[in-house]
């Protein structure tokens, strides 16, 4: 059973191993993150246990099944079944009713997205959100990537502003002035994922965030202001 190691840090949950679901989580899994995975395909399972220990077979998705991996520890929790309409509803439901923080399931259709957030999930749309990703990316010119959990959740990997290099995170405190948290930063190659206020910020330095596309937007204006 999956329990969260690192009170602070946000830590996710993925049930659904498709193709949107297999890059969430490696994507998640690059970027530094507590993952949990959960798919019925052994060898989906199998393939993903390469890259984080937190995986589990699950041949049901009801809520014994679903609490004997833990999922219910985890801060997020997101659907990635949206093929099958029936197994997308019941998951959700389920996760919803664990209690767990924030539940985000993808959806096909507008009307299935619907019934997901009648249920209390945040819904996204795979196409529409690559549409989105893609506008963010081209937007602001220091974002390398940027994938949108939700309507409140965004994760983004950003070049390492000229101005902010040789400051510490304290003194550019963006948690305080745009809502972005850092949730690990990469420099050639190695990613340091606890982060100290006295970390000082480096050339090369790619900074991972967790925020609102707002705050994105609000520093990349700070930034060609400097």
């Amino acid at each position: 059973m999956f329990n969260k190691t690192r009170q602070s840090k946000t830590t996710y949950g993925i049930v659904g191993l498709g193709r949107f679901g297999s890059a969430l989580a490696l994507e998640l899994i690059r970027s530094g993150a507590e993952i949990l995975v959960v798919d019925h395909d052994e060898e989906k399972i199998r393939e993903m246990r390469e890259y984080t220990e937190n995986v589990f077979v699950a041949h049901s998705y009801d809520k014994k099944a679903l609490a004997e991996t833990g999922i219910q520890n985890c801060d997020v929790a997101v659907v990635c079944i949206g093929e099958h309409l029936d197994t997308s509803i019941l998951t959700t439901l389920n996760l919803v009713g664990m209690k767990i923080p924030l539940v985000i399931a993808k959806a096909n259709s507008p009307e299935h997205g619907e019934i997901l957030e009648k249920l209390g999930a945040d819904v996204v749309y795979p196409e529409k959100d690559m549409a989105i990703r893609l506008a963010n990316r081209l937007e602001a010119s220091s974002v390398i990537d940027f994938i949108q959990l939700s309507e409140r959740i965004n994760i983004s990997k950003l070049h390492i502003p000229k101005c902010i290099v040789g400051k510490s995170v304290l003194e550019v405190n963006l948690r305080h002035n745009f809502g972005l948290n850092i949730i690990a930063v990469e420099n050639k190659g190695s990613v340091i994922e606890h982060i100290k206020p006295d970390y000082i910020f480096r050339n090369e330095d790619i900074l991972i965030l967790c925020g609102s596309k707002e705050g994105i937007y609000a520093l990349n204006k700070w930034v060609e202001k400097q």
